[in-house]
């Protein structure tokens, strides 16, 4: 889900009084992504995909019993399916979508970085033995990028895709999951509704409580796949969120990311306890943020707006409290 920038030792060529023509004369040989990078990538998202169609299946079974997911059983049914291959297949409506919105955000990421003639790996995604199966994906940036505009466009193409493939995901599930009046939240975790979530809800299913309302499990993916969004569009250090908010204001990254983190603690006293991690994820990653090489050139208006359209996104994902046990 996070891009690494790696800092990289840049020489600049021409005079030194002169950065804006010295930038101007920089180049770097392009270098495509290795072999030996394909074959990681290609062995973790192999793996990834068990990882995940076992924890679909544990969604899949809660959802034919007509009950949500939860941890009561979480370890003795999630390695089940390896036991008995057969019940990965139940699990994969939940995987593909869960991957297919992880492997769409960081291909989104992964072209504009060719685009731009970015160095950068293929996406790489981490299996865990988890509720959801995964820990997300990356992407590993190896060369210096130029300016705003190569900026913005990366670390906004994943975020932009991914939630492109989430919402119709989402809106589909809500049209055909469960009524179901007499459960009420019996499971021992209670999943957060984000903002589009309940304006899908108000348009698909009008006058149906969000309590009544089982979430089959391709959308229980699908609000995976937002709150990955959501947690990228922080706008604090090199989350995708960081990069952008770069882009727009260089000068008060630093400030911006710090008070993030800030904010963070209240809202783990108040709603979840998850969001402490983060804090400490993000001091830990630092605030500062890899100079670009032309970072004189200011970002243009239609890039300003497409700010404010990633602003809505975040506030659309965005969930103070997206779990409660």
């Amino acid at each position: 889900m996070q891009d690494e920038l790696e800092p990289l030792p840049i020489q600049l060529v021409g005079p030194e009084r002169a950065p804006w023509l010295a930038a101007r004369q920089l180049v770097w040989p392009p270098e495509p992504p290795s072999v030996r990078s394909l074959l990681l990538s290609i062995g973790l998202f192999g793996i990834t995909t068990l990882s995940t169609l076992a924890a679909g299946a544990q969604f899949a079974a809660a959802y034919a019993a007509n009950e949500s997911p939860g941890f009561d059983r979480f370890f003795s049914n999630y390695f089940r399916p390896f036991a008995e291959p057969r019940l990965f297949l139940s699990g994969l409506p939940f995987a593909a979508t869960l991957l297919g919105i992880l492997l769409a955000h960081e291909l989104g990421h992964f072209f504009a970085c060719r685009h731009y003639h970015i160095n950068a790996t293929y996406p790489y995604f981490i299996p865990a033995p988890t509720l959801i199966g995964t820990l997300g994906a990356f992407i590993r940036i190896r060369s210096p990028i130029f300016n705003r505009r190569a900026l913005f466009d990366m670390a906004l193409a994943g975020p932009l895709v991914g939630f492109s493939i989430a919402v119709p995901a989402l809106a589909m599930a809500i049209l055909f999951s469960k009524v179901i009046p007499a459960s009420g939240p019996s499971s021992s975790l209670v999943f957060g509704q984000p903002l589009i979530e309940r304006l899908l809800e108000m348009l698909l299913r009008p006058g149906t409580p969000h309590a009544y309302l089982l979430l089959h499990p391709v959308g229980r993916a699908a609000w995976v796949g937002l709150f990955a969004t959501a947690l990228n569009l922080l706008p604090a250090g090199q989350l995708d969120g960081g990069h952008i908010l770069y882009a727009v204001a260089s000068d008060r990254h630093r400030r911006i990311s710090f008070a993030v983190a800030l904010l963070l603690v209240p809202l783990a006293v108040k709603f979840w306890a998850g969001w402490i991690v983060w804090a400490v994820l993000l001091v830990a990653i630092g605030f500062r943020h890899p100079p670009l090489i032309d970072r004189w050139e200011p970002l243009d208006p239609s890039r300003r707006i497409l700010a404010g359209v990633a602003l809505a996104i975040f506030i659309l994902c965005f969930m103070p409290a997206p779990f409660l046990v």
